[in-house]
């Protein structure tokens, strides 16, 4: 009912930016709390940043200052601003969304993308 389609992946050299983006389509009453995810190999999955659909954002001490999240209400839509990219960034990126369905009676469930891989070199 709910599919969130990411982009924006890819491969950069150290130092370098690359903006995520994932939109959310289906049967949506309203979005909650968006966020992104990463996993490396052989690592579990990990936080890297979350925001709400009022603006109030939460990002891992390991990319504070150098990423940035972002979302259009209006899109369903949520981005990710990641600069001064660092070898240990790399990992497959996951969007994930809080989603009021609009379904014979609304319910809220939990819907990940895909994933995105960034790869960046030293």
């Amino acid at each position: 009912q709910v599919q969130l389609g990411e982009s924006g992946g890819g491969l950069v050299q150290a130092g370098g930016s690359l903006r995520l983006s994932c939109a959310a389509s289906g049967s949506i009453f309203s979005i909650n709390t968006m966020g992104w995810y990463r996993q490396a190999p052989g690592k579990p999955r990990e936080l890297v940043a979350t925001i709400t659909s009022g603006g109030i954002t939460n990002y891992a001490d390991s990319v504070k200052g150098r990423f940035t999240i972002s979302r259009d209400n209006a899109k369903n839509t949520v981005y990710l601003q990641m600069n001064s990219l660092k070898p240990e960034d790399t990992a497959t990126y996951y969007c994930n969304a809080a989603v009021e369905v609009a379904a014979p009676r609304i319910y809220e469930d939990d819907y990940w993308g895909q994933g995105t891989q960034v790869t960046v070199s030293s």
